[in-house]
């Protein structure tokens, strides 16, 4: 822990919010770092659970290559990657969409027994407005909870979907560009409500309207009182931080305490990113 503060200390960290989410500059990620400069953007990424490199030219090779640092790269499940980068995969929105991929607020994949502790996408084609990234903590979330509510969440499960109606309409486009051949609403996962970070220890609420469905054990209806609630209270302002994008920008989030919402207010033009998940552990 030393030497990782000692190298963070070198790094030009500017938080971006109070609640989460700091830009870092004055490092080249397209080229091979060392152990004390990947220790130190851990830790940023624990501290921030978000973070941001403005300014770097990657090509999606060298994304590769730097997400590698942190973890191992897996594929999304329902579209192809790039042909010579499989691991890397393209979201794009046209000048002639109108939904945008992902376009809710959600914790990525977490209809998977071992969602992805984190993700990377890199700012390859912008609109000349727009197509901003907002990002929610949700350590903050569950802290704000009163101790009755953290009490009765605490011992719950919740089943996580891959086919719910509102998700699956931001990723019909994409699928039809580039499907892989799994229909898009055959995963189900198990978590707890309430996770424990495996890094940090603190607890995080681990819902999102995106994927969740009921409480394991309840049907969607007695569940919908609470999980409606729960989804309005994780997103309120004091828990986020907004991103604007600029060209050969990436952005780094953890996965595991953080939800995040691109905003599609872009129609009529072109935003091309790429995005690299990396591995995860089962919630606990």
């Amino acid at each position: 822990m030393a030497q990782s503060r000692k190298a963070e200390s070198k790094l030009d960290i500017r938080p971006l919010a109070g609640a989460l989410g700091a830009e870092i500059h004055g490092l080249d990620i397209s080229q091979n770092l060392d152990g004390a400069s990947v220790a130190a953007l851990r830790q940023a990424l624990l501290d921030h659970l978000v973070i941001f490199l403005p300014a770097q030219e990657l090509t999606p090779q060298r994304q590769l290559a730097f997400a590698q640092h942190f973890g191992e790269p897996v594929k999304y499940p329902f579209v192809k990657g790039l042909e010579d980068c499989p691991e890397v995969m393209q979201i794009l929105k046209t000048e002639t969409d109108q939904v945008n991929f992902g376009g809710v607020w959600h914790s990525d994949t977490s209809y998977k027994d071992h969602p992805p502790m984190g993700t990377m996408l890199y700012a390859v084609e912008l609109p000349p407005f727009g197509g901003d990234t907002m990002f929610a903590n949700q350590y903050l979330a569950f802290e704000a909870l009163s101790d009755g509510m953290k009490a009765l969440l605490s011992d719950l499960k919740a089943i996580n979907v891959s086919g719910k109606d509102r998700v699956q309409q931001t990723r019909s486009g994409m699928i039809q560009r580039a499907p892989v051949g799994q229909t898009p609403d055959e995963l189900s996962a198990c978590h707890p409500v309430v996770r424990t970070h495996p890094e940090t220890g603190r607890k995080s609420l681990y819902v999102n309207i995106a994927h969740t469905t009921r409480f394991d054990g309840m049907t969607e209806e007695e569940s919908a009182p609470l999980l409606n609630f729960l989804f309005q209270h994780q997103i309120q302002p004091e828990f986020t931080c907004r991103f604007r994008w600029s060209p050969g920008a990436l952005a780094f989030w953890d996965n595991r305490a953080a939800m995040h919402y691109p905003i599609n207010d872009y129609h009529g033009y072109r935003r091309a990113m790429n995005r690299v998940t990396l591995a995860g552990d089962r919630p606990f």
